[in-house]
């Protein structure tokens, strides 16, 4: 390589680096200037100057993260649907450009809180157990994940829905059996009452009348046994 063409690469690569410096100079101020305007109340200006920041430099996390801070409305829990994925991108940006872990954590967690307002409680869960492992110690963090969790658990998934539409059939057939048991013992019940209890008096007849019955019975086989065994010695006489 000759000295002409090293000069030419080296000047070019000066006068890259000097454009990227000024870009990040004019995405800071931007993003200064919006601070304080969001500080203000201010949120609408604000969102222009952090769009101004992210073009100006789109790998500025901050940018990225604060246009997104931005685009909340007054009740920030609720975000607009065609609101939340431009939202939840610029947050993912803004994590994977950002260094400080910390800042990492807000990111998802603030992808946690548009999940979570939109009833999407997988990825609010997802979000947030991302947000912990960036910044374990965030108790509000790990609060909205248990709660997402239980409403996740309300919801079931698939194989859930699947078990639980068993369940609530086996639960039915159980309910009917319980029913017929309860119709049969009502039906055994009024049959009971229908029929008047046996007194001490019906009961002693109806034994005497037994035994009086085994009695003659008895006394038939008896007379047979006799019968009998008159005609046999009838016949050997003979």
């Amino acid at each position: 390589m000759n000295i002409s063409k090293f000069i030419l690469i080296l000047i070019l690569a000066v006068i890259g680096t000097g454009s990227i410096s000024a870009d990040n100079r004019q995405s800071r101020k931007y993003i200064r200037h919006g601070n304080s305007l969001y500080r203000s109340g201010k949120h609408r200006e604000a969102l222009v100057d952090y769009y101004k920041a992210m073009r100006a430099d789109s790998t500025n996390a901050r940018a990225l993260y604060n246009l997104g801070t931005s685009m909340f409305p007054e009740q920030w829990k609720v975000v607009g649907e065609h609101q939340r994925d431009t939202m939840i991108n610029y947050f993912k940006s803004a994590a994977q450009h950002e260094t400080t872990p910390y800042r990492k954590s807000q990111a998802f967690h603030n992808i946690g809180v548009i999940c979570q307002g939109a009833h999407d409680f997988q990825n609010a869960v997802e979000a947030y157990k991302m947000a912990l492992r960036f910044n374990p110690n965030d108790d509000e963090t790990r609060y909205n994940l248990v709660l997402c969790q239980r409403q996740l658990k309300k919801q079931g998934g698939g194989n859930n829905n699947q078990q639980n539409k068993q369940d609530n059939q086996q639960d039915k057939q159980d309910q009917q059996k319980q029913q017929d048991k309860q119709q049969q013992q009502k039906q055994d019940k009024q049959q009971e009452q229908q029929e008047p209890p046996m007194s001490k008096e019906n009961a002693e007849q109806l034994l005497n009348a037994a035994m009086q019955q085994e009695k003659q019975t008895q006394q038939r086989m008896q007379d047979a046994k006799q019968q009998q065994s008159k005609r046999r010695r009838i016949e050997k006489n003979w």
